[in-house]
């Protein structure tokens, strides 16, 4: 069967510009209300590449996530917030983009059509086969990422996709694909919008999923965060005194400051 660009396929709508301010706003939020449905469907695949994944972690390895333009810039922000979130270690997990770090802010031209700057990329990480890397491409198809996989595969690395085309050549070289087909996009080809949606949703699914595996997270709580900020200092205070049930705000703030963490201050009482 020929492989067809989902993503690339015309608009359901048309004459965007004859619309009101409104009617715009309507019509993109009742596309945006489709992405978490089709997420559903793959919930199968998000499982055994999540596992995997948590499996790797749990024995010493690493998450990379790689991507271009959009799907790079997801990747980068999730891998991002899991150290302040969760209290991982910087490189734990990492995020790499096409035409690297100043791709982040602006597009670099043709980056993402080399199939072999992917793997120099990685190997920069001294990569090894207890790692895991998903690449993250909405079309599926890549170069950029493609070729990553497909190296990653003959060095004996396990790796996954997450994209928004069935059967898409990142498909193929992902040993734990993940295909969230949302359909065309509001304005045609702009794989920014349902697709970006999808992939955010996805990579929140994996990471989050993941850090609770590692013992991140206790009850609904992220006992391991980096107290970075008053916010977070603040909830953290709240966290010790509910579980030491403390009344004393400032000796609980004391104690958290005095430890570093939620986890390490309430241990420090039990």
């Amino acid at each position: 069967m020929a492989f067809t660009k989902v993503t690339e396929q015309p608009s359901h709508y048309r004459h965007l510009e004859t619309m009101t301010i409104q009617e715009v706003l309507i019509n993109i939020n009742n596309e945006d209300k489709t992405v978490p449905l089709a997420v559903e469907k793959a919930i199968p695949q998000i499982t055994q590449l999540t596992a995997v994944i948590a499996d790797k972690m749990l024995a010493g390895g690493r998450l990379f996530y790689m991507g271009a333009g959009t799907s790079g810039r997801l990747g980068i922000l999730d891998a991002s917030e899991c150290p302040p979130t969760y209290g991982v270690p910087q490189g734990l997990v990492v995020g790499l983009i096409a035409g690297g770090d100043s791709a982040i802010r602006r597009a670099v031209e043709n980056a993402e059509d080399d199939r072999e700057q992917g793997w120099r990329d990685l190997q920069q990480y001294n990569i090894t086969e207890k790692d895991v890397v998903i690449g993250i491409a909405a079309s599926g198809t890549t170069p950029y990422v493609i070729g990553a996989l497909k190296a990653c595969r003959e060095h004996g690395i396990v790796t996954g996709s997450i994209s928004c085309n069935p059967g898409s050549p990142v498909s193929e070289q992902a040993d734990y694909p993940v295909e969230v087909v949302v359909g065309p996009e509001f304005v045609t080809g702009s794989t920014r919008m349902k697709s970006g949606t999808a992939q955010k949703l996805v990579l929140n699914m994996i990471s989050t999923t993941v850090m609770i595996q590692l013992g991140r997270v206790e009850d609904n709580k992220m006992v391991n965060m980096q107290l970075s900020n008053e916010k977070l200092v603040d909830r953290g205070v709240k966290m010790v005194m509910e579980q030491l049930q403390l009344s004393d705000y400032d000796a609980a703030k004391e104690l958290l400051l005095e430890f570093g963490s939620v986890k390490r201050a309430v241990e420090s009482r039990q």
